[in-house]
């Protein structure tokens, strides 16, 4: 029963087969009626028409197509707050669905069930039947769905304190998540299982689930998502006792603009709670920290995307904070240089532009000798890049430079 036509085009649909004389094409016709308002909102009209539906399709006998619609029916009574109502039509949907050997479409409606029974505060009852649901959406092969009846049964262990329970659980939703591909649900696995790691005192765990979780919510594509995730990473550092690592990927979350309120809280109580020097002393910390230096280039990615989001005289003076910690670090420096070219390397024209060009003003105050090093660094540095790579961030600096009044050549 699919949902292709439009409430108008249903509505005389309906006229032209009076339920006297059409009456399944009348019930299939509600059906898709009431699919159509629910989706748009209307609601009343939807309970109006799933009810009919559901009614004639039971007196015609079609005991599977009243079933899927007394599902439909129980999703409009729990958006109208109808909550007794809804968990009425997913209980009679479950059995009538597992009479029928509907395996998939039971698991639909216990889903669903599940949701109501949690809305009514009935936890046990909830997980019982989010725990039906996975099991058949499993055996069924439906992973990603079985992943979203795991994760919210270990969410709701999480809730009640059972962190023994709710790890486990979470665990597998991320590892069903993955077995589907679905980066959407993985990520909400992983940042669940994070917190319930959290929760364990098991930072070093928690990292690792949260940093999966961020991998699935790209900054670029699902933001708030992202924020979510780099916020609880704060936190999990911060039980770890990397405040430096803490304090960065809290001011990242506070720096995307789509971040919620509570992400936006949490983040600025971590950072009351540890005050630091500063986001470039931070930057560097984390840096030296980090044996592994293919790990410096999304460390970097991330503050550079941040420094993106500010004003640009305080990006210059993040970047001019990395300057100095680049002059003052000449066994590293070359690779430090390398690492930031890398990363303005994979920004779309504009930004990269931006930072090139707050890059410049941060060196044009310095002093004969360091502009001098400066250009040495960062020259020898873009030479490991092949030739057109270099040639345009040679090409780009000199043009900053000249916007900025800046004397010198970028080779």
């Amino acid at each position: 029963m699919l949902v292709a036509d439009s409430a108008q085009d249903l509505i005389e649909r309906l006229a032209r087969y009076p339920v006297d004389r059409y009456p399944v094409q009348h019930a299939t016709t509600q059906f898709h009626l009431g699919s159509v308002q629910l989706q748009s909102g209307d609601t009343g009209p939807a309970l109006a028409s799933l009810a009919a539906a559901r009614d004639v399709f039971g007196q015609a006998g079609m005991r599977l197509e009243k079933a899927k619609t007394t599902v439909m029916l129980g999703a409009a009574l729990r958006t109208t707050g109808q909550r007794e109502q809804a968990r009425e039509a997913f209980t009679a949907a479950c059995a009538d669905l597992a009479e029928l050997n509907q395996p998939t479409e039971q698991a639909a409606a216990s889903f669903n069930l599940g949701l109501v029974l949690q809305d009514a505060g009935d936890l046990v009852g909830a997980r019982a039947a989010w725990n039906t649901a996975r099991e058949l959406f499993a055996g069924a092969g439906y992973p990603s769905q079985a992943s979203a009846a795991a994760r919210e049964s270990g969410a709701s262990l999480l809730t009640e304190g059972d962190v023994e329970a709710a790890v486990p659980l979470l665990a597998q939703a991320m590892s069903l998540a993955e077995q589907a591909a679905d980066e959407a649900y993985t990520g909400a696995a992983a940042n669940a299982l994070g917190l319930a790691l959290l929760a364990g005192e098991k930072p070093a765990e928690a990292v690792v689930a949260l940093q999966r979780s961020l991998a699935s919510f790209p900054r670029t594509l699902r933001p708030a998502e992202h924020a979510m995730a780099k916020a609880n990473l704060a936190l999990a550092y911060e039980q770890a006792g990397d405040a430096a690592r803490a304090r960065l990927a809290a001011g990242q979350a506070l720096a995307i603009p789509s971040a919620a309120a509570p992400v936006r809280a949490q983040s600025q109580a971590l950072l009351t709670r540890l005050p630091g020097q500063g986001a470039s002393e931070d930057l560097l910390t984390v840096l030296d920290a980090e044996d592994d230096q293919e790990q410096w280039v999304p460390v970097i990615r991330a503050e550079v995307f941040r420094a993106l989001e500010l004003p640009a005289t305080q990006r210059r003076v993040l970047l001019s904070g990395f300057v100095d910690g680049l002059l003052d670090r000449p066994a590293a420096s070359y690779s430090l240089a390398e690492s930031l070219l890398n990363v303005v390397l994979e920004l779309p024209p504009r930004t990269y532009e931006q930072v090139l060009a707050s890059f410049v003003e941060a060196c044009a105050d310095r002093s004969d000798d360091q502009g001098d090093r400066l250009r040495a660094i960062f020259g020898s540095a873009m030479a490991r890049f092949a030739i057109p790579q270099w040639q345009r961030l040679a090409a780009s600096l000199n043009a900053a430079a000249d916007a900025a009044g800046y004397r010198g050549d970028w080779r």
